[in-house]
């Protein structure tokens, strides 16, 4: 299902980049190797909407860099050798939330790899069709962009139901709320992250560490 919607934002992503002038072959390339849609989306709308190129890899940048704590969450799901280098690729908002949903650490990896083979497959394929077709429609009038941010509200809400990341949500979507009324696009998701001291981590089972230690051969 989310690969199915990640395929669509993916086709909308395509169309924006064509109208914003860049070739068709962008928008999958990019796809494919910084695989991190919402940065992705926000370099080319600011260059569609005028701003310096730099300006909006600066902006880009800025939001990429949520996936510094996603990291940090996701270290019990990349195992060791070649496979952790290729499983860090797949690191990104619906990767470690699906992860996270998971009781055990081998259902953790298990979601995290297949959800982000799925997204590494339908993303850049859905920008190459948005790219071949884009110019023939506008993808805010027919409603493609708001896909990506109810795919993400539906991932996360099995944690808003946990009382110890509650708080910790409810703060972080207040400061980005805020701050989006006054600092530039794509700033205010990265503030959010001011929260994470809110959210306290879940107690260590000892057999679900157990577990976790046998996982790490896999």
């Amino acid at each position: 299902m989310v690969a199915s919607a990640v395929f669509v934002v993916g086709v909308a992503y395509g169309a924006m980049s064509v109208n914003a002038g860049l070739p068709t072959w962008f928008a999958p390339v990019v796809g494919f190797f910084v695989l991190a849609a919402s940065s992705e989306m926000l370099f080319v709308g600011l260059l569609a909407g005028g701003a310096n190129s730099w300006i909006a890899a600066a902006a880009a940048l800025a939001v990429n860099s949520r996936h510094l704590p996603y990291g940090l969450a996701a270290t019990d799901v990349l195992g060791t050798g070649w496979k952790r280098y290729a499983r860090i690729h797949l690191v990104n908002d619906e990767t470690v939330a699906f992860a996270a949903a998971q009781q055990t650490p081998a259902a953790r990896r298990l979601a995290y790899t297949w959800s982000g083979l799925g997204i590494l497959i339908t993303w850049p394929v859905g920008a190459l069709l948005g790219s071949a077709i884009g110019r023939m429609f506008d993808v805010a009038i027919i409603g493609l962009d708001a896909m990506f941010p109810a795919v993400i509200l539906a991932l996360i809400m099995s944690g808003i139901r946990d009382p110890r990341t509650r708080y910790g949500c409810l703060a972080a979507a207040v400061i980005a709320v805020g701050a989006a009324l006054v600092l530039p696009e794509g700033i205010a998701p990265v503030l959010a992250v001011l929260a994470l001291p809110l959210m306290r981590p879940r107690p260590i089972d000892p057999a679900v560490d157990a577990e976790r230690a046998e996982a790490e051969d896999a």
